[in-house]
């Protein structure tokens, strides 16, 4: 299964503008799964309105999806049950979209408006069992382990860092790996967004069961690489 991880550029609070960039980036991707940041839909903008997964504006994105067969996991901020809101990743396919997994460890100014999952999430997609994360989760060794316990073959999160942060990313994403012998991809937020990131990370990556770095982007907006996970290559 060929994975990629991509750091588009995004325009704040733009769902329609950044569901065409997604578009565009699924389409060069040529990948069963494109990962994308934590809140790509509508940039880290905290009082973003939420994304319902059939919004007509996501169409660019289905289409594309529906061309290339690919699965996009994407950012936005979803409604949830009575009155709540959720960071949340959704799945998009050629079929439409659907909430895949919502935020379980939030950040402080998070907390003000959003409510935390209640529970890790797997997606399968030809066999491949993803376990799915973001941002803070990836740091929170519960989280890695409930999601692990699901039988996960790759753990895939969508992140925003300040660029000092960067080796904190690639350190947990190697210590995901090594940790517990599984595939980790990470999509990690490139450019300016909102809540103070005048400037972001990028450095998205994809890492084997031993740790070695498959694939990695620079920290420049714009930037997608990929890596073909193989079952005949042991996890160990």
């Amino acid at each position: 299964m060929r994975i990629a991880v991509a750091q588009p550029p995004c325009v704040p609070y733009d769902l329609a503008a950044n569901a065409a960039t997604h578009a565009a980036t699924a389409r060069a991707a040529a990948a069963r799964v494109v990962v994308f940041p934590e809140l790509s839909l509508t940039g880290y903008e905290l009082d973003a309105p939420t994304v319902d997964p059939d919004d007509p504006r996501l169409a660019p994105l289905v289409a594309a999806c529906a061309e290339t067969g690919s699965v996009a996991l994407v950012g936005a901020p979803v409604a949830g049950t009575a009155g709540r809101v959720h960071i949340a990743t959704l799945a998009v396919t050629g079929a439409g979209g659907s909430v895949a997994y919502r935020k379980q460890w939030l950040g402080s100014s998070e907390a003000v408006r959003f409510s935390p999952g209640d529970r890790p999430a797997v997606l399968d997609v030809d066999g491949w069992r993803l376990g799915l994360a973001i941002c803070r989760d990836t740091g929170i060794a519960q989280h890695v382990a409930d999601t692990v316990a699901l039988g996960i073959d790759v753990y895939v999160a969508g992140t925003l860092m300040f660029p000092e942060e960067a080796e904190i990313q690639d350190d947990r994403a190697r210590r995901t790996a090594t940790g517990h012998r599984i595939r980790v991809a990470v999509a990690s937020f490139a450019g300016p967004t909102g809540d103070g990131y005048t400037r972001s990370a990028g450095r998205s990556g994809i890492w084997a069961p031993d740790g070695t770095l498959l694939a990695q982007a620079g920290p420049a907006t714009g930037e997608v690489v990929s890596a073909v996970l193989d079952r005949r290559v042991a996890a160990g």
